[in-house]
């Protein structure tokens, strides 16, 4: 079951957090580039004092404790949120009005 998650989350590109149980670590963003057997070939970037560094390390699948994915994210900045009244007028649904039922 795992390889089949790991195989969707390779071809959909998406950026995960895996948590490495043999070495009790968490590689932040990475990407999963390629399967074959149980290697998993993943690529991410760490920034350490006035440098960011890529890498790519290969791992076993077994050595996988956990994979984490982010599924939405929102700013904490001050901006409102946009509402439908906020929407160009030609994407606004029309309005209903209680009368129209009856």
């Amino acid at each position: 079951m795992l390889h089949r998650k790991l195989y969707q989350l390779y071809t959909d590109g998406q950026e995960v957090w895996i948590y490495l149980r043999d070495q009790q670590r968490l590689i932040d963003r990475a990407r999963i580039v390629e399967l074959e057997g149980d290697l998993v070939t993943i690529r991410y970037e760490t920034e350490e004092e006035d440098e960011i560094c890529s890498w790519e390390e290969m791992v076993r699948m077994e050595s996988i404790g956990a994979i984490t994915r982010r599924l939405a994210s929102v700013s904490k900045g001050f901006s409102e949120p946009l509402v439908s009244d906020d929407c160009p007028e030609a994407e606004q649904l029309p309005k209903h009005s209680p009368e129209a039922e009856h």
